[in-house]
């Protein structure tokens, strides 16, 4: 007796939580992907130091400093919430605690990302 999966399981080759290796993936794909999105928007910051708003507006107007931040943010997010729902599935018990945490971790995730999303086309779009 080795396996301690369920007959209907091993019928369907799933695991405990059936999606632990994507999830995996996911986790470790956005962090490799923030390494250069992070650092470039370290750099844009540490170059925009003292900047007026006039240049920081001119500079998030290019159109390829607005992806990189829009990619940094959505990146960034979303590697937040693949880590606060691991955080919230180890270490909160209770069935209906957990179910209201990772639902409130996602609309977190989705408000912040739509926040920023929305200032920052507002800022390279202009009025």
């Amino acid at each position: 007796m080795t396996d301690m999966r369920t007959p209907l399981n091993k019928v369907r080759g799933l695991g405990s939580a059936r999606e632990g290796t994507m999830h995996f993936w996911r986790q470790r794909l956005t962090a490799i992907a923030n390494i250069p999105l992070v650092l470039f928007f370290v750099g844009l910051v540490i170059s925009l130091n003292g900047a007026s708003y006039a240049e920081t507006r001119a500079a998030l107007a290019n159109p390829f400093v607005a992806l990189m931040l829009a990619l940094a943010l959505f990146s960034v997010l979303y590697h937040m919430r693949l880590g606060m729902q691991i955080v919230i599935e180890d270490y909160v018990h209770g069935e209906g605690s957990k179910l209201a945490l990772l639902m409130l971790n996602t609309f977190f995730a989705f408000v912040v990302g739509a926040v920023a999303v929305f200032a920052l086309l507002k800022l390279a779009l202009g009025n």
